[in-house]
């Protein structure tokens, strides 16, 4: 398997409206959709959409939402064997609240995806062992990910931590000794540095710290203000791709599951991280999470044009 990812799964709710509503308020909004999506999910969906060879290590509920999330899955190219259905959880969802601008805020409600534990890991050890990247972000225990995280590099495979949701209350000892390459935006990044970066520089400066921390690699992502990267002897800042932006919700998911792929292809780093962005940027120009991922023809025609 070239890359495999353990993360969630959820069933996305996705409301629109001219702006997000304050506390307390309610607001008249214009649309709503369900579609798939889970950070785990959108990931593995990215990967798979741009041609590599992907599973999904994770669970949803025996229930109308998990069914939905399996017949997408399926229709995406991803495989279920590695998919466990939960008979005592409800399948995740996330309420997403998106404004004209594209800007959006999210509540997840966890379900099927916060009962992935050791069992999981051991029944797809001979996955996470043969996997060249797995994939792996916060939408499960934190103890889950760092038990197949070390697996996977003990195995010689390469780890990629996206660290979202942030971890107000830090990672477990070690955690970061067992990640090759992490990928915060900016507010992931002030958690895990006390560095909250709004351009190059502050942006290098909080990759340094990260490094102090023991990753090989940092991807500092700035939203609309670019992308900084350090690591396996490259440096350097990606100016963000010009694109019509419509909806920003899967934007950092596509963008690590482009950075899997490219990386997996052999792309150089930087070459891999301008590609991720590439991903990035499309994400936003469709509506939806995982739906949101592009094709590598719609990738290669960003990056030639710009």
């Amino acid at each position: 398997m070239s890359i495999a990812v353990l993360g969630s799964i959820n069933v996305d709710i996705i409301t629109r409206s001219e702006r997000l509503p304050k506390p307390g308020e309610t607001l008249h909004g214009q649309s709503y959709t369900t579609s798939l999506g889970g950070k785990g999910c959108n990931q593995a969906v990215a990967a798979r959409k741009l041609g590599s060879d992907t599973t999904l290590i994770g669970r949803v509920g025996k229930d109308s939402f998990g069914q939905l999330a399996l017949d997408n899955l399926r229709e995406f190219g991803v495989p279920l064997t590695d998919v466990m259905v939960d008979e005592n959880t409800a399948t995740g969802i996330a309420v997403i609240g998106v404004d004209a601008n594209a800007e959006n805020c999210i509540t997840v409600i966890g379900g099927a995806n916060m009962a992935v534990d050791s069992s999981d890991v051991a029944r797809t050890r001979s996955v996470i062992e043969e996997a060249k990247i797995l994939m792996i972000q916060l939408e499960v225990p934190v103890e889950t990910c760092l038990e197949a995280a070390a697996l996977c590099r003990a195995a010689g495979g390469t780890v990629i931590f996206d660290p979202a949701p942030a971890p107000a209350h830090g990672l477990p000892a070690g955690f970061l000794e067992n990640v090759d390459v992490v990928t915060p935006n900016e507010t992931e990044t002030h958690i895990l540095t006390g560095v909250l970066p709004t351009n190059e520089a502050e942006a290098q400066q909080a990759a340094e710290k990260l490094h102090a921390k023991g990753i090989s690699a940092a991807i500092v992502k700035l939203g609309a203000n670019g992308v900084y990267y350090s690591g396996y002897g490259e440096t350097g800042f990606i100016k963000p791709f010009k694109v019509e932006s419509i909806d920003s919700v899967a934007a950092g998911d596509c963008f690590n599951g482009g950075l899997a792929h490219a990386l997996h292809t052999g792309l150089p780093f930087g070459e891999a991280v301008r590609y991720a962005a590439a991903c990035g940027a499309l994400a936003t120009t469709k509506i939806g999470a995982a739906p949101a991922a592009p094709t590598a023809a719609e990738v290669e025609a960003l990056l030639n044009s710009q």
